[in-house]
């Protein structure tokens, strides 16, 4: 097996160019060009997110080299003027070795010694790295590929989907070194990224600190080759974020064809990542829940917007936690003198039950620049959109009444629990809050603009026309029939008890529109 495949001269990675244009470049071009592209264009959002994390660990070890520490100031200035290419340069020419993908001793984030282990001798479908794909007895996502017959990929998509997988994995079964692993460092984890105009601005914005210990703090491809005592060995804490980045939470090698694609990996239990609540991943944030604070995720049929307050700072700790990169990038902006009035973030990641990927999503956020710096502006965000939610669960609990009136034994459990199943697979969330959305840009701005009663007023405006437009579709779906009248005229003063509390904070003109 030769190398063959080389990253850093090999166009691997989907960029978008300022002036629109898509192309693949290698990592060499893509630092050249940085100032010129505008993004990444990698469309799998486990693949995107880990494509960013690799190009920050290149980056920070490249300045660490160069410079050792740095500054906001310093940040500011490669936000303005680039980032040091000849660092850059350097850094990825002295370490060219560990960037080929097929290298027989040590290939790119990958395992070579699973080419001569006893318990690796029978090869998995490539599908077993690609979370999108069918494997074993996971859910389909996106494809029917059949195991027993595998298609066959290029290396850029080999290199970009176990790039995603080693970030994303579940925990589970592996069966392979050991009988079960740890899960990657952004499993079950909605990721956060603020974007720049180019990728060179993205990385100024999200680059982590360096720090005094940073030298310890090494890549995947700058750590001694993985030995299968290596993949037995216990969970072990990150050393800091280019670890935690580049992490092998999987031993996976790929098997090329005689053409050069893949269509077969050698896979096994990986150097498991043991989770510190002392350390939490840079680009998740937390949120509150039964018992403490947990991961921001995206949930099925959840609107993200509903969880914004997650990403803006909580004074007290208690409500949120947003994600260490968007503090570095609010430091980066004031360093800038805070030219920016809006912030662009990338949201993206994978949503698992245990070892079965249910969905993934990305999604573009744009917030003020302010609502991320300022906690009390924070707490007044925090505020209107769990007044969006308690309308929501007011409203749900009389329609749940509504249809449980209309089938026999109306107050039994079984009763109410079968109402609550059709309400839920009903169009009720989507309408009350894609209604509300529609006013969420406005919202935005009144708070971050500091005229809070504007805001007030106007979300209020918002919900009484979400929760009079959604009322009005569940009584259309309930029918014209005796009973389903009956239950209507029986929920009707409680629903117009809540329509009068969001119509008192308007003006008589706006309110007298939306009366039952």
């Amino acid at each position: 097996m030769n190398k063959g495949f080389n990253l850093l001269d090999e166009p691997w990675i989907p960029v978008r160019m300022i002036d629109g244009q898509l192309r693949d470049v290698g990592l060499l071009k893509l630092f050249e060009q940085a100032k010129e592209i505008n993004a990444l264009a990698e469309t799998s959002p486990p693949s995107l997110i880990a494509l960013y994390r690799m190009l920050l660990a290149i980056t920070h070890r490249a300045l660490t080299g160069a410079q050792g520490t740095w500054r906001d100031r310093d940040r500011a200035t490669w936000y303005r003027e680039g980032l040091p290419k000849q660092a850059l340069q350097d850094y990825l020419e002295h370490w060219r070795e560990r960037f080929w993908l097929f290298h027989p001793e040590q290939p790119f984030m990958q395992v070579a010694a699973l080419a001569t282990a006893q318990e690796t001798q029978d090869k998995k479908p490539w599908t077993q790295i690609s979370l999108a794909s069918a494997c074993g007895n996971a859910p389909v996502l996106f494809d029917h590929s059949y195991d027993g017959i595998p298609t066959r990929i290029t290396p850029s998509e080999a290199i970009r989907t176990l790039l995603g997988f080693l970030q994303f994995t579940p925990g589970g079964l592996v069966r392979v070194i050991r009988g079960s692993d740890n899960a990657g460092p952004l499993v079950n984890t909605a990721a956060v990224l603020p974007l720049g105009g180019t990728l060179n601005e993205t990385l100024c914005l999200s680059l982590h600190p360096a720090t005094s210990v940073s030298n310890d703090d090494l890549p995947s491809w700058e750590r001694p080759v993985a030995s299968v005592e290596d993949l037995r060995s216990a969970p072990s804490l990150a050393t800091g974020n280019n670890d935690r980045y580049t992490r092998l939470s999987r031993a996976v090698l790929l098997v090329p064809e005689e053409d050069g694609t893949i269509q077969r990996v050698r896979f096994a239990a990986g150097i498991a990542l043991k989770n510190d609540e002392n350390a939490p991943d840079p680009m998740a944030s937390y949120r509150s829940g039964n018992k403490g604070l947990v991961r921001l995720s995206f949930r099925e049929g959840r609107a993200f917007w509903r969880d914004l307050p997650v990403l803006v700072p909580d004074a007290e700790g208690k409500a949120s936690q947003p994600a260490s990169v968007l503090g570095w990038a609010a430091n980066l902006r004031a360093a800038l003198g805070g030219l920016q009035e809006n912030e662009v973030l990338l949201v993206a990641g994978v949503s698992s039950d245990q070892a079965k990927v249910l969905l993934w999503r990305s999604e573009q956020v744009t917030l003020p620049t302010l609502l991320l710096a300022n906690a009390g502006l924070g707490a007044y965000l925090r505020m209107e959109i769990v007044r969006a939610e308690t309308v929501y669960d007011q409203l749900r609990t009389i329609a749940i009444t509504m249809i449980a009136a209309t089938m026999p034994t109306a107050t039994s459990k079984d009763t109410r629990a079968r109402a609550r199943e059709l309400f839920s697979a009903g169009p009720a969330a989507v309408t009350f809050f894609a209604s509300a959305e529609r006013a969420l840009p406005r919202l935005l701005r009144e708070i971050a603009n500091g005229v809070g009663d504007e805001a007030h007023l106007h979300w209020s405006e918002s919900l009484l026309q979400a929760s009079q437009g959604t009322w009005d579709m569940l009584r259309r779906n309930l029918g014209q029939t005796p009973l389903a009248l009956r239950a209507e005229a029986k929920a009707f003063p409680r629903i117009s008890a809540l329509l009068r509390t969001l119509q008192s904070e308007l003006p008589t003109a706006v309110s007298q529109e939306a009366l039952p």
